[in-house]
Order: C-alpha cells, then structure tokens, then sequence
C-alpha cells in the first residue's frame, strides 16, 4: 500500500471511530494501552480532537486517549489545577490565564450566525449585529426582513463559542439573550423552529436546516476566514501548564496534533488547518 493510500485509510478509519464514540457506541481503545491520556475543555472541539485522537491510536499502539467534552474554561481550570495535562480551548487566554497556561493554536474555526431558513434576511453588517446583541435594533423589520421581534440565541457563559463570538465583536458582557443554551445543536434546534431567532454555532456545526448569513458581504467560509475578510473566527487551542511538566505520552501526542500529519485530519473534521501550504 503506498503512503497516500494508508494515510486516505486511517482518515477514513479515525473518522469511522470518531463517529461510532461520539454516538456512543464504541468505548476509547485506552483499556488496551500501555498508557493513558485524557484532555478536558471545548464542546466545539470534540469532532476535531476525536479525529486526531484516533488517528493518534492508530499510528501507535502503547498511548491511549480520551477527550472529555467540559467546555473551554472547565478544560482551563482542569490544567490549571492539575487535573489535567491537556486542555482544549476555544477561545483566546485570558491574560491571568497566560501567566500560568501556554497555547498553541492546533486549527482555526469561525463562528457563523444563523437564522430560520424562512428570514429573507442575507447579510448582516458588523454594526447590525452589535445593536442587534444589545436590542437596539429589535425588530428584523428594521435591517430589511418582516414585522417580527427578533428572538436572541447565545450559548452559555463559560462557553468557548459565546467568549469567541463576543470577543470578535467587542461584545463581551454586553449581549441580551433570550436563551442562553448549552451546545450548539440546542442553538441550531431553536432557530430552525422560531421564525424570529438568530443565533450562533461553529462552522463545523453548520447544517443545511438553518441559514447562515454573510457578515460585511463576506460568506461564512474557510476561504474567507484564511484572509480575515470574514470578522467571526476564533483559534482552536491546545492548553497546557508553564508550571507542571508533562509526560512523555503528553508529549508524543501533542507532537503529532502539531505536526504536518494532523492537517488532512483537521480538515476532514470541517476546520480549518493553521499553517499556510
């Protein structure tokens, strides 16, 4: 088997595995290891570090993995107090958090706003979307779509795709939001079935039952993200302590996730990879 082959095979193997975990169906090969590795944090990052911890499994056959879907700070905190050797942010540190805490961006992501597929609202300017968030603008009449309220969708506080989309749109504190919810297919389920709602999710969470808007007439896409003429994207984050050493296996896999091999991976995933070819 040539090199592209097995690497087309194990993409499609690691995908397989990542999809059979995430519906529950298959339990992490870390009973069969030599040694174990987990990571907390980002919601958002599940299915690109389910990719790569399975592609990780599958290149060597002593270091288990496993990923604990907590959300960005408690995958934070978790490094921070020791519980873990890795986390997974989907947000920028905060500066006291950079004091203790080293990053590095592994993928980069955007954040797409979205509304029910009936709004014949497109395309949102930057300053449309501030005083939408702070209920200046109140009614979707006022940009160009019908006599209806808008309805406010935002993810939960402590979540990595609410401090991302806040952090891009110098929003941060300042939204009203009719529903807080805690994951981005609860976001998704709402607008679909209100009229009058708009909210955010990921790109990798995007699905053909809601509509996703242009912001300043760029389309939410990677190609746009990639020349920062799109404003909504935030960097996918791998967290560790300045202050604990790490293992060798932590060490080996953060090796790997680095590494050139990690980008077909990343992107079968739906993000976007860091590093220009």
């Amino acid at each position: 088997m040539n090199k592209k082959a097995k690497k087309s095979l194990l993409i499609s193997l690691a995908l397989l595995c990542t999809t059979l975990i995430m519906s529950g169906s298959m339990l992490s090969m870390n009973h069969s290891r030599k040694y174990s590795i987990s990571a907390d944090g980002s919601t958002s990052m599940e299915k690109v570090i389910g990719i790569l911890g399975e592609a990780f499994e599958l290149e060597q056959d002593e270091i288990g993995f496993t990923f604990n879907p907590t959300g960005s700070t408690a995958g934070i905190e978790a490094v921070k107090s020791g519980r873990s050797e890795i986390g997974l942010s989907s947000r920028e540190l905060s500066m006291e958090e950079n004091q203790v805490l080293e990053s590095q961006v592994i993928a980069l992501d955007g954040i797409a706003l979205i509304v029910n597929k009936e709004n014949p609202v497109s395309d949102l300017s930057r300053s449309d979307i501030q005083k939408i968030y702070t209920q200046k603008i109140t009614n979707w009449k006022e940009i160009g779509g019908e006599d209806v309220p808008i309805v406010l969708i935002g993810r939960e506080s402590g979540s990595g795709t609410r401090d991302g989309f806040e952090q891009a749109l110098d929003l941060s504190g300042l939204c009203s939001y009719r529903q807080e919810l805690t994951s981005s297919g609860d976001i998704r389920n709402a607008v679909y079935s209100n009229p009058g709602a708009i909210g955010y999710v990921s790109f990798i969470s995007l699905k053909d039952d809601v509509k996703a808007l242009k912001v300043d007439h760029a389309d939410p896409n990677e190609k746009n993200v990639r020349e920062n003429s799109y404003p909504i994207s935030r960097p996918f984050l791998l967290v560790t302590s300045k202050e604990i050493p790490l293992s060798k296996p932590a060490e080996e896999f953060i090796k790997y996730v680095l590494s050139d091999n990690a980008k077909p991976y990343i992107e079968q995933a739906g993000a976007i990879y860091p590093h220009a070819d």
